[in-house]
């Protein structure tokens, strides 16, 4: 199982960076259209194959929970990190605008730490609802305990992540004095 997140992984960076050569660097724009529709496809592949092992009798573990954390990050981060990928390539190869930074100091940092932390907890979310599909596919909740040990832990990180994303709302980063 491990490896097929890991697969995922690959394919979902393959897919990206291979529609956005042929984007910006042919004249295919339908086929660039095709190969970054088939992105989000790397996350019906790992939920089939996740689903298809649980139903066929696959034992429940830490790595089944990973491949819902894979989803439910993809879900609420890939959009954003698709956007970041075609900006950098649309500005080293297509002389497309430079990126903007985002903001390190005041109040629009601020701001950028808690939509981020917004986007964690969706993140965390989605996969809760992934486990809960995996665990009503199977029919066995005690099969299925060991699934929702990854929650535990990623639940700590993302306390800590509000921790820290809104402590920037109560005390912004300041600009450096020269």
């Amino acid at each position: 199982m491990i490896a097929v997140i890991i697969g995922c992984e690959i394919g979902f960076w393959a897919l990206l960076l291979l529609g956005l050569a042929v984007r910006y660097l042919t004249s295919a724009r339908q086929l660039s259209t095709i190969l970054l529709a088939c992105v989000p496809l790397v996350d019906v592949v790992l939920l089939a194959v996740s689903v298809i092992d649980l139903r066929t009798g696959g034992q429940a573990g830490t790595a089944h929970g990973l491949a819902a954390i894979y989803i439910g990050v993809s879900v609420a981060f890939g959009p954003q990190m698709i956007d970041w990928a075609d900006q950098r390539f649309a500005y080293r190869f297509a002389g497309g605008p430079r990126p903007e930074r985002p903001p390190k100091t005041g109040r629009a940092h601020a701001a950028r730490e808690r939509s981020q932390w917004f986007r964690h907890l969706a993140a965390y979310v989605v996969a809760g609802g992934v486990l809960a599909v995996f665990t009503l596919l199977v029919g066995d909740t005690a099969r299925t305990a060991p699934l929702w040990m990854v929650l535990g832990p990623w639940g700590i990180v993302l306390v800590i992540d509000f921790l820290i994303s809104f402590s920037y709302t109560f005390a912004p980063r300041r600009e450096k004095s020269s």
